[in-house]
């Protein structure tokens, strides 16, 4: 593809970018975003497809990878409370980070709130090989009878606490006094990660041997590299009657 090409290419997934975080897909146009990318409309049939093609392709492009976003990197044999801090940070990263075109935020929450015809092929794209390796890691985590409501619904906590950080939440920010700025990606997969394994028995119980933020607490949750209470879990005792 020449360079001549790439740069239309590029055009349009920018001004589509746009478009649809301003309209949303079903009200946004071929024609506008044509028009905004001065480009030919046959353009997007070249390119993309069609609109759904397009609309795909933009939220890849966002992320900074269009054939799809890539999955956590782990050692296959590293313990499952490593792998899933690996993937509550990716996670994170994705959505946490202020890196990518501006409009990125306002279309993904777009499409959360109001899910359209092309969201099944973003669950393809996407969610579903995501969702498959947090089910893997949580396969090791929870007891083998667990059904698979339950395994769904702690797949859909941990998932739920990332996305709630997401861009700064300036709500977070008003009800904590601003305090949640303080709160960087690491800072966040350390204490999501914690709080899940404590809640799955496989950590101490929040509060339990951490003091107050940028005290004591920082020093024992999870660090890569080191000893610490998520890399040596232990289940929570149990209540004598």
């Amino acid at each position: 593809m020449t360079a001549k090409h790439d740069e239309t290419r590029r055009r349009l997934l920018e001004a589509a970018g746009e478009v649809f975080a301003d309209k949303g897909y079903r009200a946004a146009t071929i024609r506008e975003i044509c028009r905004r990318a001065k480009a030919n409309i046959a353009a997007v049939n070249y390119y993309f497809g069609d609109k759904q093609g397009l609309y795909v392709a933009v939220v890849g492009y966002a992320h900074g990878k269009e054939e799809g976003l890539p999955l956590p990197e782990c050692d296959s044999i590293a313990p499952p409370e490593d792998r899933l801090r690996g993937f509550i940070e990716q996670v994170l990263s994705t959505h946490f980070e202020e890196k990518g075109p501006p409009w990125r935020a306002r279309l993904m929450i777009r499409e959360m709130a109001e899910p359209t015809e092309a969201c099944a092929a973003l669950v393809d794209a996407y969610v579903r090989p995501r969702a498959e390796l947090l089910h893997e890691i949580l396969g090791e985590l929870l007891p083998p009878e667990t059904s698979e409501a339950d395994r769904h619904l702690v797949a859909f906590s941990i998932v739920g606490q990332c996305l709630f950080h997401r861009a700064r939440n300036p709500v977070a920010e008003m009800l904590s006094n601003g305090l949640s700025r303080q709160f960087d990606v690491k800072r966040l997969a350390d204490h999501i990660t914690r709080f899940t394994l404590a809640a799955l028995g496989r950590a101490e119980p929040i509060g339990r041997s951490v003091g107050r933020f940028g005290e004591s607490d920082r020093r024992a949750t999870f660090s890569s590299g080191a000893v610490s209470l998520l890399g040596n879990p232990r289940r929570a005792p149990t209540r004598r009657e």
